[in-house]
């Protein structure tokens, strides 16, 4: 196993704490990196002083800390990307450039659909078919697979790539056996369960064609555009599950989205419109953000 001094080692995590604030990078990604591939707790790093002189143990090489910390800095490389893995929920998932990093907020879709199904009108929507349309790396579909041990969860994406991605975790946290995957476009390889779903449960593309270039660069240049793209007004997929899961759900089934800031009164007017959902309710986020809109089907 590799050795530094613990003085080697500060010096080293402090140059890389200007460089993150000089490049807007948050520090704390420094001190995963070190744990995450270096193998040292979070108190052994905050106890880290130029005086020590001993040495301490790191499964990896400092070099190799460092070059992964120069990609994180020059290419704009997501850290997640980097690991090759994040954690999400009580999930260790895998993730690479062909899906989405799953985000701390969208952890707060599987409560919102497990309260849902509480103030379902429908008592039996826990023993029924649970679809995650567009599941990516497979996050909604594990978090609802985790809690809902009766029901049958159904995973679709039309990445194949982001399938594989999915699949792996699955395998990876023990629950593939629970999971149906399908490849395809929304509801396409499920056309035969139409009136049959309980709930559906997505986080579609939904940031404005033109916008995409303007986000950070970890986004704009290494997420997969497919996840991000929701088309000229970013409500192109959102409008198209609207309009077409009432074929799919059961009365009282549940529909619920993830969404971007400023799309909450577009989405609950578009909602209302189409005729067959009823008690419409938009959630916050962590940040206080309207994120989420649950409805349920008339």
């Amino acid at each position: 196993m590799p050795q530094i001094s613990a003085k080697e080692l500060y010096i080293w995590r402090q140059q890389a704490m200007a460089v993150a604030i000089a490049s807007t990078v948050e520090q704390t990604e420094i001190d995963w990196l070190i744990q995450e591939i270096g193998g040292k707790d979070r108190l052994s790093l905050s106890l880290l002083s130029p005086q020590q002189q001993k040495l301490i143990d790191l499964k990896q090489p400092l070099s190799a800390i460092d070059q992964l910390w120069q990609r994180r800095i020059q290419e704009r490389l997501p850290i997640q990307y980097l690991l090759g893995y994040t954690h999400w929920r009580h999930f260790t998932l895998k993730v690479t450039p062909d899906v989405l990093i799953p985000r701390p907020e969208t952890e707060l879709i599987i409560d919102i659909a497990l309260q849902a199904l509480q103030q379902s009108p429908n008592p039996q929507l826990n023993l029924g078919n649970w679809v995650d349309l567009g599941t990516g790396s497979g996050a909604i579909a594990l978090g609802l697979t985790d809690l809902l041990t009766n029901a049958t969860i159904y995973a679709i994406d039309t990445s194949k790539a982001a399938l594989a991605i999915a699949q792996d975790n699955a395998i990876n946290t023990g629950l593939a056996s629970k999971i149906k995957f399908d490849q395809g476009n929304w509801w396409q390889p499920i056309e035969h369960l139409q009136g049959k779903i309980s709930a559906m449960v997505s986080n579609p593309p939904y940031i404005p064609t033109a916008t995409i270039p303007t986000l950070q660069k970890e986004v704009a240049n290494h997420e997969p555009h497919l996840a991000l793209d929701g088309g000229k007004d970013g409500l192109e997929h959102i409008r198209y599950l609207i309009k077409t899961a009432p074929a799919y759900l059961v009365s009282g089934g549940i529909w619920l989205i993830e969404m971007m800031a400023g799309q909450a009164e577009t989405v609950t007017k578009l909602l209302q419109e189409q005729g067959n959902y009823q008690n419409i309710q938009i959630f916050s986020d962590l940040a206080g953000i309207d994120r989420f809109a649950l409805a349920y089907r008339c």
